[in-house]
């Protein structure tokens, strides 16, 4: 008789109270996979990223270990690193000045040729007949430096 009585005040909280926890974790849930899904694209987007850095760090050390430095015109160079990346590098003559530092002990006749690279790369994934997507990324990297050569002749 007892338990009569008790089934008679509940008048269903438990079902209440199940169906509020249910909505707390499907809640905690949607709320888990939203994040997910947005932690994900970042870290396509910084592994594009990554790809467009590492591009233009190898325009630069492909730029430089030619040996193609011209004081008279910019030299150009583009290289496909894979179907995804590719790097536009351009070489620049700043200036000629001594040598600094009295690199060189043996007198005049000695100039360093300033020279600036500047690597562009794009890494591009692969959109619709070619269209941008929003994981394309590039980077621009700038090295100067100067080569040591034989002084160049006043007109």
């Amino acid at each position: 008789m007892k338990s009569n009585r008790f089934a008679k005040r509940q008048n269903g909280a438990a079902l209440v109270v199940g169906l509020v926890l249910l909505v707390v974790i499907t809640v905690l849930a949607i709320s888990g996979m939203n994040t997910a899904t947005t932690e994900l694209a970042m870290a396509r987007n910084d592994q594009n990223y990554e790809n467009a850095f590492q591009a233009a760090e190898t325009g630069l050390e492909q730029a430089l270990s030619q040996g193609r430095f011209d004081t008279l015109a910019n030299t150009n160079l583009t290289q496909t690193i894979n179907t995804n990346d590719e790097v536009n590098t351009v070489i620049q003559f700043e200036s000629a000045s001594a040598v600094p530092d009295r690199a060189f002990s043996i007198g005049g006749g000695i100039s360093a040729y300033h020279f600036t690279v500047t690597a562009t790369a794009e890494s591009k994934r692969a959109g619709t007949a070619g269209a941008a997507t929003d994981r394309d990324s590039s980077a621009i990297h700038t090295q100067a430096f100067y080569v040591v050569g034989p002084e160049a002749p006043t007109l």
